[in-house]
C-alpha cells in the first residue's frame, strides 16, 4: 500500500516535470520564432501574400525636325512572370513544360525558377501577344488561375533600321538608353515606372479589389531632333558610296550644320549598323570569325561599331585649319585678303633650323596675297603668319574658336582636342600648328569653326535636339539656342567666306564645286 502511494507520487512528479519541460520548450520555441525568426518569417509571409509587379512606361518617341517622322518608337508587347510560392506543387512541372515550349526556353532553366521560394520570377520579356495568347488559352484549359502574370510591356523599334544609327543609339532589355541620344536623353524618354501591388491569401487567391493597389506608369516625353531625315539619308548614301569607291578602311563621317542655330541637319557615319539588331556585327570578315573571338574582343568591336566618329574620333585637320590662321591674321590686322605679292613662297621655309617644305616645293608659288595663299594651300605663308601672331595670340584664338574644349554637343562620348600645352610650344611646333598638323581635333569641332565663320564670326554651339514634346498633352517646349562669343568681326568673317569661295572656284578645292548649293 505504501509502495503504491510512493509510485503514484513519483509518476505524478514525473508528469509535472514533463509538462513543465514541454511548456519551457514551447515557450522557448515561440520566443525563437518571435524574436529570432520573426523578421524572416514576416518577410516570407509578405512575399507570399504580396505580388509587387512593375508596370513599364511607354518610352518617348524620337522624331525628326518636322516632328512627324518617327525615328524611334515603342511597340506594345507583354512580359510573363510567375509567383512560384503561389503555384501548386502538382502544376509546377506541366507549367514549366508549357512555358518552355511556348516561349522557346530551356526547360531546366524555367524549372529552377518555378521551384524557387521567391515572390516573383521573370520568365519572358517583351514577347508578342500571339505567344502570350497561347499561354492564356493553356492556363484556362488547365484551370491554373494563380501564380502566372501577363503584364503589358513595350519594346523599342526603329522604323528606318540603319538611318542615323550612330546618333540615335539603342536601348537595353529594361528600356534604358545605352547609346547615342537614347542614352543622353534617357531621363526624358524613359518615363516613370508604375507598379501593381496585390494582396493574396495563403492559397494565392486575390483578397478582393480592395487588396489591390495600382500605380500607373508615366510615359516618357518625345524629343524632336534637328536632323532632317531627307538630308540625313542623302548624306549617308553619298558617304557610303565615297568610302566604298575610295576604299576608306577607317570609314568616314559627314556633318551638315545650320550655322545660325547650331542645328545639325545631318550627321552621317560610315559604316553604320542596324538599330533593331545592335549586337549583330556589320563586317562580313568579322562575321566569319565571330564565334572564335573572346568576349573582350567582341565587346571592343561592338563599341567601335557603335561609336559616332564625328564626336568621338580625333584627326589631324590639315589645310582646312588654315581658316583659323587666316581669321586670326585678319582680326589682328597683320594682313588683308588681297595685298598683292605680300607673301612669297620659295618652296620651303626654315624655322629654328628646321626646313619645312611647301607641298609644291618643286615648283614654288612665288609672290602671293593671303587669298592666293589660301587658294594654293601654301604652307610657308601660313607658317610665317603663325610666327608673326606668336604662341600666346595663336592660343587665344584656339580658345575663342572653342578648340581647347569640347563643344558640349548633346551626345555621350564626346572627345576633346589634343594640343601641346601652350608653354611647351616652340617656333617649330607653332609652325606646324599654323598649317594644321601635329595636333588633333574632332570633326564636330571643325564643323563649329566653319559654322562660326559662316555665322558672321559668332560662335553657336552645335545641337541635335531642338524641342521636347509632352507625350500626354502634346505641348512642345523649344530648347534655347546656345550662342557663344563674337570670335571675329562680321567684316572679317565675310572676308574669310569670300576667300573660301575662291578656293572652290579657282583654287585647290575646285573638285568641291559640284557640292555648291
Amino acid at each position: 500500500m505504501w509502495i503504491s502511494e510512493v509510485g503514484r507520487k513519483r509518476r505524478l512528479r514525473n508528469m509535472l516535470l514533463a509538462f513543465f519541460a514541454i511548456q519551457i520548450a514551447l515557450i522557448t520555441r515561440v520566443g525563437f520564432i518571435q524574436f529570432i525568426q520573426g523578421s524572416e518569417l514576416q518577410a516570407m509571409a509578405y512575399s507570399q501574400q504580396t505580388l509587387n509587379r512593375a508596370v513599364n512606361p511607354k518610352r518617348g518617341r524620337i522624331l525628326d525636325r518636322t516632328g512627324k517622322i518617327e525615328l524611334a518608337v515603342s511597340a506594345s508587347t507583354e512580359t510573363v512572370s510567375i509567383n512560384p510560392t503561389n503555384i501548386s506543387t502538382d502544376d509546377k512541372e506541366k507549367l514549366t513544360r508549357a512555358l518552355a515550349d511556348i516561349f522557346e526556353l530551356d526547360y531546366e532553366t524555367v524549372l529552377k525558377k518555378v521551384k524557387k521560394r521567391t515572390s516573383i520570377e521573370i520568365i519572358a520579356k517583351k514577347v508578342d501577344k500571339e505567344k502570350t495568347d497561347k499561354l492564356r488559352i493553356w492556363l484556362e484549359e488547365n484551370n491554373i488561375t494563380t501564380g502566372v502574370n501577363i503584364d503589358e510591356d513595350t519594346k523599342r523599334y526603329y522604323p528606318y533600321s540603319t538611318l542615323a544609327s550612330n546618333i540615335i543609339g539603342f536601348t537595353g532589355s529594361d528600356n534604358q538608353g545605352l547609346e547615342g541620344l537614347e542614352s543622353y536623353y534617357d531621363d526624358i524618354l524613359n518615363g516613370t515606372q508604375g507598379k501593381i501591388l496585390k494582396l493574396t491569401d495563403a492559397t494565392g487567391t486575390d483578397i478582393g479589389i480592395e487588396g489591390e493597389n495600382y500605380i500607373p506608369a508615366e510615359d516618357g516625353d518625345d524629343i524632336i531632333l534637328t536632323i532632317d531625315m531627307t538630308i540625313q539619308a542623302i548624306a549617308e548614301k553619298y558617304l557610303s558610296q565615297a568610302c566604298i569607291d575610295n576604299e576608306c578602311t577607317e570609314g568616314g563621317n559627314v556633318i551638315i550644320l545650320n550655322p545660325k542655330s547650331g542645328d545639325i541637319l545631318a550627321m552621317a557615319t560610315y559604316p553604320n549598323y542596324d538599330l533593331n539588331s545592335p549586337y549583330e556585327i556589320n563586317n562580313d570578315e568579322l562575321k566569319a570569325i565571330w564565334d572564335t573571338l573572346s568576349s573582350s574582343e567582341k565587346s571592343n568591336y561592338l563599341l567601335q561599331m557603335w561609336r559616332n566618329k564625328a564626336i568621338s574620333d580625333t584627326y589631324e585637320p590639315g589645310s582646312t585649319f588654315k581658316l583659323v590662321t587666316s581669321s586670326a591674321a585678319l582680326e589682328e590686322g597683320i594682313t588683308d585678303t588681297d595685298n598683292s605679292g605680300e607673301f612669297n613662297c620659295s618652296g620651303s621655309i626654315t624655322i629654328a633650323g628646321a626646313r619645312i617644305k611647301c607641298w609644291r616645293y618643286y615648283r614654288p608659288h612665288g609672290a602671293q596675297s593671303l587669298r592666293e595663299a589660301l587658294m594654293n594651300s601654301c604652307n610657308p605663308v601660313f607658317i610665317g603668319i603663325g610666327q608673326e601672331l606668336g604662341v600666346a595670340t595663336f592660343y587665344d584664338y584656339l580658345e575663342k574658336f572653342g578648340l581647347l574644349s569640347r563643344t558640349g554637343i548633346d551626345l555621350p562620348g564626346e572627345a576633346n582636342s589634343i594640343f601641346l600645352k601652350e608653354e611647351k610650344v616652340g617656333p617649330v611646333e607653332l609652325a606646324t600648328i599654323s598649317f594644321g598638323q601635329r595636333f588633333e581635333i574632332t570633326p564636330i569641332q571643325m564643323a563649329k569653326i566653319v559654322g562660326t565663320i559662316a555665322n558672321n564670326g559668332k560662335a553657336v554651339n552645335p545641337r541635335l535636339v531642338k524641342a521636347i514634346q509632352d507625350s500626354e498633352t502634346g505641348e512642345i517646349k523649344e530648347l534655347s539656342i546656345e550662342e557663344g562669343n563674337q570670335v571675329i568681326s562680321k567684316e572679317n568673317a565675310q572676308k574669310v567666306l569670300n576667300m573660301m569661295q575662291s578656293v572652290v572656284d579657282e583654287g585647290t578645292g575646285k573638285n568641291a564645286r559640284s557640292c555648291r548649293i
